[in-house]
């Protein structure tokens, strides 16, 4: 039986211009799936289901028909802050705060005409690479419930795979975006640094952290991040981007919806984590990545073998920088141990820093940003695994040792972080299933700017895979 969730955000949106779906129904039509599937899923932390209902009245009236998003459901990350709504941060320190302002990036979306439902699971201040917190329930795979979603945007990705939204924004840090995209079967994009005005990542630690969308094909990730941007008059407002892009002007959407182009990629299994931890890559992600390189093979791309240049600086200096982030949460005294373990030893590590080390770190990253600019300087794109290994269980990750729990994030997504510490655009897609039906996918990463032809090789790919016809049982 047809549904609404069925279409795609594409689709839906020009359902709404027709008018063969008014915003009310479409939002209503969601709010009535996360009311009956979400409590064994955990995608929300937060549902604003009287506050949606509103704006999708207001709509008619109060906006833009022709804007980017104008009716289309979304769900913020409880990372990011909406005037009036419970905004936890994954954490029991928040549980109950209500922040007084909105974060620009949900001005942005509003602008774009988009209905927000809520706010989406997220772990312990978007730290870990999986989504399992003391505020609430783990958000689970609707694959496998018995599996985790990734993280951070966890449970934007739950969301979105099991039709409680046709669409989610996520932030990226190390992965946070294409982990839990290529963990639950969707598209994950991070885009460049300084593309988006409302998260450019240029005013976080090491420019790590950029905000992204995830979806269920390519084209709805393209638009999502059109509304993203907030362009004015067909452009980008004020872009802080520290590289020219591609096409500044130009659609994404367009790009995506095309999927134009023949393109140099460099296929590449090693990590700059290689020689630090033992990372090993399971059977399941060699597949899929044997499957990429076999499709775009076919489909004219010239295909190379590549690998990173060998850097012991990297391991530790990343580490360095994830401490030190986590050093500015608010938690003093008798506060530090209601955070959970790992954040614990997170701040804690990163309180003990010195000045001289934070620098070195930073100017370790930098000189390799520099260095992988260069080693990739001569292809177009560098296609990887997305994840090293299938899914992993509820539970898996060490609780109580954080040294563990690091090496655990690490084995698990060894090829996401460096995309951030280069400040490169990125994009997860999903290519296969396993034996046991879980999602597995691939990455490219791009030139600075170079978002256009990622979304151009993604939509090629996904008319060759047709990855939008596979759902998980809950859909």
């Amino acid at each position: 039986m047809f549904e609404l969730h069925h279409l795609s955000a594409q689709e839906q949106w020009d359902w709404l211009q027709r008018g063969e779906v008014s915003p009310e129904e479409l939002v209503q039509h969601y709010l009535q799936r996360i009311a009956r599937l979400d409590g064994d899923l955990g995608a929300f932390l937060t549902v604003t289901a009287d506050a949606a209902l509103q704006r999708a009245r207001d709509l008619p009236a109060s906006s833009s028909r022709t804007a980017v998003l104008w009716g289309l459901p979304f769900a913020d990350k409880d990372l990011t802050r909406r005037a009036g709504v419970r905004t936890t941060f994954g954490s029991r320190l928040f549980e109950s705060f209500v922040p007084d302002d909105s974060d620009e990036l949900a001005m942005v979306l509003d602008g774009a005409g988009a209905v927000s439902l809520g706010k989406t699971n997220v772990p312990e201040f978007g730290l870990p690479s999986y989504t399992e917190n003391l505020v609430a329930p783990p958000a689970r795979n609707p694959y496998d419930r018995t599996r985790g979603a990734g993280g951070s945007s966890g449970g934007a990705a739950v969301a979105v795979a099991a039709g409680l939204l046709p669409f989610a924004p996520g932030s990226d840090g190390g992965g946070s975006v294409r982990i839990p995209a290529a963990a639950t079967g969707l598209v994950g994009l991070k885009p460049t640094r300084g593309l988006i005005p409302a998260g450019t990542g240029i005013d976080k630690l090491g420019g790590l952290v950029v905000p992204g969308p995830l979806a269920r094909t390519v084209a709805d990730a393209a638009m999502l991040l059109e509304g993203m941007l907030g362009r004015v008059n067909g452009r980008v407002p004020h872009p802080f981007t520290l590289r020219a892009p591609e096409d500044r002007s130009g659609s994404l959407l367009g790009s995506a919806v095309r999927g134009e182009g023949r393109y140099s990629l460099g296929v590449m299994t090693t990590s700059p984590w290689d020689d630090a931890y033992d990372i090993a890559l399971s059977a399941d992600a060699l597949a899929a990545l044997d499957t990429a390189v076999s499709e775009f093979a076919a489909m004219g791309h010239g295909m190379e073998q590549v690998a990173l240049r060998p850097d012991d600086t990297y391991a530790p200096a990343f580490r360095t920088l994830w401490q030190a982030g986590a050093a500015g949460i608010p938690a003093e005294g008798q506060e530090l141990e209601r955070l959970e373990p790992l954040t614990r030893w997170l701040v804690r590590r990163g309180r003990e820093l010195s000045a001289r080390q934070l620098a070195e770190a930073l100017a370790a990253l930098t000189a390799y940003e520099r260095s992988v600019l260069g080693q990739f300087a001569h292809v177009d794109a560098v296609l990887t695994p997305a994840l090293a290994l299938p899914p992993r269980p509820i539970g898996w990750y060490d609780a109580e040792d954080a040294e563990r729990n690091f090496a655990q994030q690490v084995q698990y997504t060894p090829f996401t972080s460096f995309a951030n510490v280069t400040g490169l655009p990125a994009i997860s897609l999903p290519v296969s299933v396993t034996e046991d039906g879980l999602p597995m996918g691939v990455q490219l990463v791009g030139r600075p700017g170079g978002e256009a032809t990622l979304l151009s090789l993604g939509a090629q790919l996904e008319r060759r895979l047709r990855w939008q016809r596979r759902h998980p049982p809950v859909w």
